[in-house]
């Protein structure tokens, strides 16, 4: 079994320069967690759900509401992203994809072929592969 049995072709991007909160947005409207940053068709980072709380949610700053939404509309994904995140191929094992992604704690990683983002894979893909796994054992005994 590769990556590419498992993933999750085609992923929605964000550009570096797009306001954190249209990253959020994206997030929220897809129910995804995490976004690759793609600049000149090259992946350049990722984002996440988490990147942006920390981002929106200084427990050293006091400021009122109506500073999270020019944050949110002035803070650039580029200053909140991991740059070159960790990535596999679509033609990694799967197993090897698995094992990086629990050693370094990650709840998805990118999959780049050819120096561009073909696919990602994410904790919920590996959820369905095992459900439709543990299904085909049941129904086969």
């Amino acid at each position: 079994m590769i990556v590419r049995d498992v993933m999750t072709p085609n992923p929605i991007t964000i550009g570096p320069n797009h306001a954190i909160g249209t990253a959020l947005a994206k997030m929220r409207h897809g129910g995804f967690r995490r976004l690759p940053v793609v600049e000149n068709g090259k992946l350049i980072g990722i984002i996440t759900d988490r990147d942006l709380r920390l981002a929106m949610n200084s427990p050293y700053v006091l400021r009122e509401g109506w500073y999270d939404s020019y944050l949110m509309e002035h803070i650039e994904v580029r200053s909140c992203m991991t740059a070159h995140p960790l990535t596999v191929s679509s033609d990694t094992s799967l197993v090897e994809a698995v094992r990086l992604m629990e050693e370094h704690k990650f709840g998805g990683i990118p999959v780049v072929d050819d120096g561009s983002i073909t696919g990602i894979l994410t904790e919920t893909n590996l959820m369905k592969y095992l459900i439709d796994l543990l299904q085909h054992l049941h129904e086969n005994g």
